[in-house]
């Protein structure tokens, strides 16, 4: 019932409107002990969020406390790397990376080029 008023609820008005994918609910808290997010003795999970690939491998995890919200811009700019990386493999994303901005080699020698230029 949460997820639905949460999705039926606009963003400016501090609920999600429509979303592109699907919310799930973990009732038997087995996804978040499976993630190691959760909190036993209160039985409530810690603000995780995982990039997993077609594989099933965990590509990128944060894992926040309570207090500690997660950003959606870099969740964004996370998923954009990783598919960047994934189409150029002989290349690697620094800190910060965004779409449009150099990447490096992976190699200590080659990745001069990049922070020469920067």
């Amino acid at each position: 019932f949460s997820h639905l008023a949460w999705v039926q609820t606009d963003r400016k008005s501090g609920g999600l409107g429509d979303l592109n994918y699907p919310l799930i609910s973990d009732v038997t808290k087995s996804i978040s002990k499976s993630y190691d997010v959760l909190i036993p003795d209160q039985g409530i999970a810690l603000r995780g969020l995982f990039i997993i690939d077609k594989e099933g491998v965990i590509q990128h995890s944060t894992i926040n406390n309570l207090a500690i919200g997660r950003s959606v811009d870099e969740t964004k700019r996370t998923l954009q790397a990783l598919q960047y990386v994934q189409e150029n493999p002989d290349e690697v994303c620094p800190a910060g990376w965004k779409p449009g901005e150099k990447s490096m080699k992976p190699d200590p020698k080659l990745s001069k080029e990049y922070f020469s230029a920067i």
